[in-house]
């Protein structure tokens, strides 16, 4: 599914999370989800509001194992997936 994820998130953060300036920070490489990338993306919650994740191409093999992918992400961070499109997310600490 692509789109609004979490209807929860406050307006000005899904606006945000649209926002095409902001910036890609993690990327999901062949070794899938790692320890170290949900560490990374845990780190850049707390000085961040958002972080932007990208799958890369290859690594799942359509859209709703990427779904389901960024579900685990979300989930393994503590995190809300407050936007996907594509192979691209974007995770809100909802502080």
């Amino acid at each position: 599914m692509n789109g609004d994820i979490n209807l929860k998130a406050p307006s000005h953060i899904v606006r945000l999370a649209k926002d095409s300036a902001l910036q890609v920070s993690v990327r999901v490489g062949r070794n899938g989800i790692t320890n170290s990338l949900i560490t990374e993306i845990q780190d850049q919650l707390v000085t961040r509001q958002l972080v932007k994740v990208k799958a890369n191409r290859g690594i799942t093999d359509g859209s709703d194992e990427r779904s389901d992918l960024f579900e685990l992400l979300a989930n393994q961070t503590d995190s809300k997936l407050v936007f996907q499109r594509g192979n691209v997310a974007v995770f809100w600490v909802g502080k």
